[in-house]
C-alpha cells in the first residue's frame, strides 16, 4: 500500500528490506538501521506499520522513541497502527502520545480491525495541528459518510467490545500458533490478529487447496514470501476447522489433495 500510495503522488519509493527470517529476536521485522541508512537530503515520508502487516511483527516503545528521535527535522515519520488494540500496550506504548515530543510523527489508526467496522471505512490520523491542516487541504470533500462518522464514535465508547476483541484475539493466537508449530510450522510472532506461517512446500498450492475447502487465508507471494500464508484469528471453532483442513493437506503428502 505505501508504495503504491508514494507513486499516486508523483513520488519515489524506497522499501527497506526486512530482518532475516532466522533473526533471533524477531524475524521479518522491521530493520531500523537499514530504514535510518536510507533516509537523505530527499526523504519527506517514512512509513513504519506497528505492529506490522503482513507479519505481525512489531517494534518495542523504547527502539521507536530512539528512532523518532534520531530523524532529520524535514522528515515525517507516519506510523501505521490499524492493529493496536490488538497488542499489548506494554509492547509497543501508544504513539498517540508522542505528538507533543516530535512535531514530524502522524499516527494513522482504524476502525476497519478490532472494532469491527470495515465495511464503514472509517479512519483517522493524529498530528501536529500543522501537519493535521495540511491534510485537511488535500484530503477528499467526501471522504467519510456521516454514518460511519456517528458508528465510529459510538465504538469508541465500546470498551467492552474492544476488550473481548482482545481476549478472544489472544486466545486465538495461542491456539494457532502452538497447532501450527505441532505441524511443523515456523511461525512468525505477532502483535496483530494474524499470524504468519512458513509451510515446507509453496504456500499458493495449500491455498487453492483451502479454497476448495471453503476456507480463505492471504498468500504473501507478493512480498517475497512464497512459502508464507497470513492466517486471521477467528473463533475457536473457526481455527480449530482451519487447522484440521491443514492437517489433512500436509498428512496427506499433496497439497491439492
Amino acid at each position: 500500500v505505501y508504495p503504491i500510495a508514494t507513486q499516486l503522488v508523483g513520488a519515489e519509493a524506497d522499501v527497506a528490506p526486512a530482518l532475516p527470517a532466522d533473526h533471533p529476536v524477531m524475524p521479518l521485522g522491521h530493520d531500523l538501521r537499514e530504514i535510518y541508512r536510507r533516509i537523505d537530503s530527499r526523504t519527506r515520508v517514512v512509513w513504519i506499520a506497528n505492529p506490522n502487516n503482513p507479519t505481525g511483527t512489531w517494534l518495542e516503545q523504547d527502539r521507536m522513541l530512539d528512532f523518532l528521535a534520531s530523524l532529520p527535522g524535514h522528515v515525517i515519520c507516519v506510523v501505521d497502527e490499524a492493529y493496536t488494540e490488538y497488542a499489548e500496550s506494554d509492547r509497543l506504548g501508544d504513539a498517540s502520545q508522542w505528538l507533543e515530543r516530535f512535531p514530524n510523527l502522524v499516527v494513522t489508526r482504524t476502525f476497519s480491525k478490532a472494532y469491527g467496522l470495515a465495511g464503514l471505512r472509517v479512519g483517522y490520523a493524529l498530528s501536529n495541528p500543522g501537519i493535521a491542516d495540511l491534510l485537511n487541504r488535500v484530503r477528499p470533500a467526501f471522504n467519510v459518510n456521516a454514518l460511519g462518522l456517528v458508528a465510529a464514535r459510538a465504538a469508541l465508547d465500546d470498551d467492552e467490545f474492544i476488550a473481548r476483541s482482545r481476549a478472544m484475539n489472544a486466545a486465538g493466537l495461542v491456539q494457532l500458533r502452538s497447532a501450527l508449530e505441532r505441524l511443523g510450522c515456523r511461525v512468525v510472532p505477532s502483535a496483530a490478529n494474524f499470524v504468519l506461517a512458513e509451510f515446507d512446500r509453496p504456500a499458493a498450492e495449500l491455498n487453492e487447496a483451502l479454497l476448495r475447502r471453503g476456507i480463505i487465508v492471504r498468500p504473501v507471494g507478493n512480498y517475497g514470501l512464497d512459502q508464507h500464508l497470513r492466517i486471521t484469528v477467528g473463533t475457536e471453532a473457526q481455527n480449530h476447522r482451519l487447522l484440521g483442513a491443514l492437517d489433512s493437506i500436509l498428512s496427506g503428502g499433496s497439497s491439492t489433495a
